[in-house]
Parts: structure tokens; sequence; C-alpha cells
């Protein structure tokens, strides 16, 4: 078997319409129709990156430890949704912050040049707003 791309991604949620406020209103997600009992796009495009992010590693990017904190939600699943520059992840943070949400990990450019902010979702889902140079054309 040979994977060629993914094909959708989608954040098992509690309710639909509770979750919209972040996919749909903050993070700008075209849903086709957002009062749907299932909301959904074929409006994105493709996904650039998949793979196994281990707990431990996971836990690093966004606590510094080796171990996830007991009292969040252990994250099923990461999602990153990439902006157009660096400065876009740090007006993406101060917008996701003033619609209320608490980031895990404040803007930051990792050692790799990939600038980043995660937050979780209530279900437990990481968020990453990031810009990753490379998929931009950029070195």
């Amino acid at each position: 078997m040979k994977v060629s791309f993914v094909a959708g991604v989608s954040p098992v949620v509690a309710s639909a319409r509770a979750s919209m406020a972040l996919y749909g209103e903050a993070l700008g997600v075209p849903f086709d129709d957002p009062q749907a009992a299932y909301p959904m796009t074929d409006a994105l495009a493709g996904v650039k990156h998949f793979s196994l992010w281990s707990l431990r590693d996971c836990a690093r990017a966004c606590f510094g430890t080796d171990s996830w904190p007991k009292d969040r939600i252990m994250p099923q699943a990461n999602i990153e949704f990439d902006v157009e520059s660096p400065e876009a992840v740090a007006q993406a943070a101060d917008e996701l912050t003033a619609a209320g949400y608490a980031l895990l990990v404040a803007p930051k450019t990792e050692p790799w040049g990939q600038t980043v902010t995660r937050l979780q979702t209530p279900e437990g889902l990481l968020i990453g707003v990031v810009y990753t140079p490379w998929m931009h054309g950029e070195s």
C-alpha cells in the first residue's frame, strides 16, 4: 500500500456547533454550511505533512517536560494550520487569546525554523497555527 496524500482530517467533537467558534470563526475554516449537522469543506488545500508524534515529544514541545500533565486531556491528534508569515502566527495567537482560548505555547520559532503557537481544544485535540518556511518555497 502506498498512501499518496491525507484525504481528510476530522476532529471528533462533542458538539459541532460549539466547536464552530474555534474552527469556523477563530481559525476561519471555510465550511460549506456552518449550521449543518456535519459541517465540512473541500475548499482547503491538501495536507503537506503527516507524522506520528510521540506523546513524550508532544509534551516537550508544549510544556518542556517528558510527560503530559495529568490535569490536561491527553491529545489524540494534532492539526497544524499554516499561515502566510511568522507575523501572522503572532497575530493569530493574539486573535485566539482575545477570543478566550488559552495558548499552550506562545508564538516562537523552533530550532528547525518553523514558527508555532499551540492550543488544545476542549476535546483534547492539539491545534497549531504555524509558519513553515520550506512549505512556502523558502529554504
